[in-house]
């Protein structure tokens, strides 16, 4: 008789306390701020946002606000804001915003120890990471450090029913894709998966319900459900290839971060999944179709109508040689497929013409194993 012996299972929780509500950011978020005994709060939010952030913070002893927000967070912005913390004395960095405002107060964070309370007004899942990003010189770097995760997270649903309905597809679609990069990411396991299942679940059947009512708070309520199950299954597997394409692609030309998300995904899911039973089997689980889960992702993307080209988001078609260049020296060794420079240009050229993905067969490119 054989005896098949599991495989080891390694699994890194972060400590974090997440208060969900509707309506109730103002009440929440000052309670927290007590909680924390915090005196001294530096509010992150961009000037779109910073009369919000006043009236969610109107009962916090505030200090000061920092509002020169910018996406992939810039190695300047980085600095400025944590000299603004410096400056005011903060102990406590109170970020108002989506992930571009959570990663400024990260790279605060970061260097000051100061701790995070998060008030997430898109779907980012920067919030429930402990992940952090900073741009110079055209490349972004990224890294894990426990400092940057927020010690608190408060959502509200209600916050996010002025997101303007392709923002708040696109934003849904990032936090889809934290979900399907821990299939595959570098520490992937069993417990990451099963919280990436149940989130995909909740993405795929709340985000149609917020493209027919954008004032449906029920479906904003479970795709904030869905963000965070995304985000700390990704915070739990790290990035995968997924990420990795967006994150040079938005540090290198400065994309648009969450449409970036939409129109990269379903070309990786189709380049990956035919050498990934597994995430074949949880997409398929997801989606409750087991017979094609790629066809149901792409009729869920039907559905949504995101951005589907690199060239509508302004990357130049003559930077298409470099940026695969640049995405091949991020590809993780953990992923499914061995993936050639040529694989890669062809994939972006697709994703920069809008082409409809495609399901890459095994035929066409050899496995890790079959390179062994």
């Amino acid at each position: 008789m054989t005896i098949t012996t599991p495989a080891p299972t390694v699994y890194e929780s972060w400590a974090q306390r997440v208060v969900f509500g509707s309506g109730t950011a103002r009440a929440d978020v000052a309670a927290e701020v007590t909680g924390l005994g915090a005196r001294r709060v530096l509010v992150v939010a961009a000037e779109g946002e910073r009369a919000l952030a006043e009236r969610i913070c109107a009962d916090v002893p505030v200090v000061a606000t920092f509002s020169a927000v910018r996406p992939h967070v810039p190695a300047e912005v980085a600095e400025a804001v944590r000299e603004a913390a410096r400056t005011h004395g903060a102990d406590l960095l109170l970020s108002v915003g989506g992930g571009s405002t959570t990663g400024t107060a990260k790279a605060a964070a970061l260097t000051t120890g100061l701790p995070i309370l998060a008030v997430p007004t898109t779907y980012a899942g920067s919030e429930a990471t402990p992940v952090w990003g900073m741009t110079e010189d055209g490349h972004k770097r990224t890294g894990v450090d426990p400092r940057v995760l927020p010690r608190v997270v408060v959502y509200d649903a209600t916050l996010m029913l002025s997101l303007p309905t392709r923002l708040s597809v696109t934003s849904g679609l990032n936090a889809l894709a934290h979900c399907v990069d821990a299939w595959w990411a570098p520490r992937h396991n069993p417990i990451s998966s099963a919280l990436a299942v149940e989130g995909v679940r909740s993405l795929a059947s709340s985000l149609p319900r917020i493209v027919a009512d954008g004032q449906d708070v029920a479906a904003r309520h479970d795709i904030l459900y869905g963000t965070y199950l995304g985000a700390v299954a990704f915070a739990g597997a790290g990035s995968g290839l997924h990420h990795k394409v967006c994150h040079v692609l938005g540090g290198a030309y400065d994309l648009e971060h969450a449409a970036l998300h939409s129109v990269i995904l379903p070309h990786v899911v189709g380049l990956n999944l035919s050498a990934a039973p597994d995430a074949t089997r949880h997409l398929g689980a997801a989606l409750d179709e087991h017979t094609d889960p790629f066809g149901a992702l792409l009729a869920l993307y039907k559905t949504l109508e995101p951005p589907c080209s690199l060239r509508e988001l302004g990357l130049a078609e003559e930077e298409l040689d470099r940026a695969a260049d640049l995405v091949m020296a991020q590809v993780p060794d953990s992923n499914p497929r061995r993936v050639t420079r040529d694989e890669m240009r062809e994939l972006l050229g697709r994703a920069w013409r809008g082409d409809t993905p495609v399901p890459v067969p095994l035929t066409s490119v050899r496995t890790k194993e079959q390179l062994r």
